[in-house]
């Protein structure tokens, strides 16, 4: 039988993922509205094969501290909380930094969608290391 806090926990870790996601697709169409409403002379953002490489492992990346909160080993939680700490933060500044580049909304979207349930989930997950 599965323990109910790792689940829940796991659970906890979904929502930034989840906002990640939403966020990276909003700052996309956000950015291909600009350049049609600019008739096409705003300079468009390439990614060349490595860049493209490198967004894939971080976006991909996400789907670990869910599935090492399943795991419910202290190893795995330790993991969990370094991973996602650092992929919280990675996420926060690249977002704040395109937001200020593209929009204002695109801060407070970041912030909403992937800070804020990662603070939550962090906090969970050092009460979970704390209480095992």
């Amino acid at each position: 039988m599965v323990k109910k806090q790792p689940v829940e926990l796991a659970l906890a870790w979904l929502v930034p993922v989840a906002g990640a996601g939403i966020f990276v697709t909003l700052q996309s169409f956000s950015f291909l509205n600009d350049y049609v409403r600019s008739g096409g002379t705003l300079k468009s953002i390439t990614f060349g094969p490595g860049a493209l490489l490198a967004i894939a492992i971080f976006y991909g990346a996400w789907v670990l501290p869910p599935l090492l909160a399943l795991a419910g080993k202290r190893a795995t939680d330790w993991a969990m909380l370094v991973l996602g700490g650092m992929l919280v933060l990675l996420n926060t500044l690249g977002g704040v930094t395109d937001g200020l580049r593209d929009g204002g909304h695109l801060v407070v979207l970041e912030l909403l969608a992937v800070t804020l349930p990662g603070a939550v989930a962090l906090v969970l997950s050092w009460r979970h290391l704390r209480a095992n």
